[in-house]
């Protein structure tokens, strides 16, 4: 017989090829139909529109205040959208009250029964379901295994880790089976290095489960490592839906690309552009800037290029030609982060740049250093050219 293929190969190969959204005759197990939500005078959601699928792990991304956690709420019911249309698996489910959705919520603070102990607290939703107690001990029993929670079954919340004890509200919030699992911030009361290791846990079991996460965090890093798909959201609106990689790589705005990781927005005025290349002038350099990215613009619109630190490179040494892409600046600030280094990089012009350099070997000749002046470049690649 031939050896079982391991378990996070199989899990690998299935999120390389999870796609849904990009077949056009694949339908939406959620869908916000132009969904506005008022509180008084103040619009927390702005005539949003999106669709999530069936199996999706998504992630609702944005400042406070930006409407996330109030989007969230209107899919479990605790709030009613002021206009628009919800619905669930093809039905409208903006009438329903919480507790007969097919949804299920884990707040950020968990919201343990003190008094109980990690049996008891994952059973609780099922016996107010009124489920024979066999069920109960069995699903149960079920949901120690998959949160690897077996050892800890008596103990309270208190005797607990943070970590610990956000095992057991996931427990809870899956013991239930909804068809969506809601995630509110589930993850902020833990330090970085558990933090970092739940997340893949939390992929791995929703991969295991093909169930629907849907997931509100302001944590970049977090949405970006978790999330088939990301909406980043600002006063209320949908600034942008798409992978993570698309998302960083290819902002469909400048907030979108200030918002998300470190970048560098270079101002300047279209002198040309075609379905192939951008070309334009900017205060940090007296030469064309060049982006081989096509744009619909005129001569003298308005536009700038969003570049990621990591893809600028840095030099004491002017490169062989200085008139692409080239600027010259004055080493103003470093930060040594172990694996790599950021420089703050005044220009000529004044704009302050960042530039980060992985350290790849422990010993360096010269290394760069404050007051430095420096060489910066990019190849036309590397910039993206935003107009909004």
């Amino acid at each position: 017989m031939a050896a079982e293929k391991p378990r996070n190969q199989t899990i690998g190969a299935v999120r390389r090829t999870f796609a849904p959204w990009t077949d056009p005759d694949k339908k939406p197990l959620i869908r916000f139909e132009n969904v506005v939500k008022r509180f008084g005078d103040f619009t927390a959601v702005d005539n949003v529109s999106l669709d999530i699928y069936e199996r999706e792990f998504f992630a609702l991304l944005g400042p406070s205040g930006c409407g996330k956690t109030t989007l969230m709420r209107m899919l479990a019911g605790f709030e009613q959208p002021t206009q628009g249309r919800l619905t669930l698996a093809g039905a409208d489910i903006s009438e329903v009250p919480p507790y007969r959705r097919p949804v299920n919520m884990m707040f950020q603070s968990y919201a343990l029964f003190p008094h109980m102990n990690v049996m008891d607290n994952i059973a609780f939703g099922l016996k107010q379901d009124k489920m024979p107690k066999a069920d109960i001990a069995a699903r149960v029993e079920e949901m120690l295994k998959l949160t690897k929670l077996e050892t800890f079954a008596k103990r309270k919340p208190h005797q607990l880790s943070g970590g610990q004890r956000q095992r057991v509200a996931l427990a809870r919030s899956l013991a239930k089976r909804p068809k969506v699992l809601l995630l509110d911030e589930p993850l902020g009361a833990l330090d970085k290095k558990l933090r970092e290791e739940t997340q893949f846990e939390l992929m791995d079991l929703q991969m295991d489960l093909g169930m629907t996460f849907l997931i509100v965090t302001h944590d970049q890093e977090e949405a970006m490592t978790v999330a088939d798909r990301i909406a980043v959201m600002n006063h209320g609106v949908l600034m942008q839906v798409a992978p993570p990689s698309e998302i960083y790589e290819q902002p469909a705005t400048r907030y979108v690309a200030d918002f998300i990781g470190e970048v560098n927005l270079v101002e300047g005025k279209v002198i040309s552009a075609s379905s192939e290349e951008t070309r334009l002038t900017s205060p940090i350099t007296p030469h064309p800037l060049h982006v081989t990215q096509g744009l619909d613009a005129k001569p003298g619109d308005e536009a700038c290029i969003a570049i990621r630190p990591e893809k600028l490179r840095i030099s004491l040494d002017p490169p062989a030609d200085t008139s692409v892409n080239c600027f010259e600046g004055e080493i103003w600030d470093i930060g040594y982060l172990g694996d790599l280094s950021i420089y703050h990089v005044e220009l000529a012009c004044g704009q302050r740049i960042k530039v980060s350099q992985p350290n790849l070997s422990r010993v360096v000749q010269r290394p760069i250093t404050w007051d430095d002046k420096v060489w910066v470049t990019f190849a036309p690649h590397a910039g993206v050219v935003l107009t909004r």
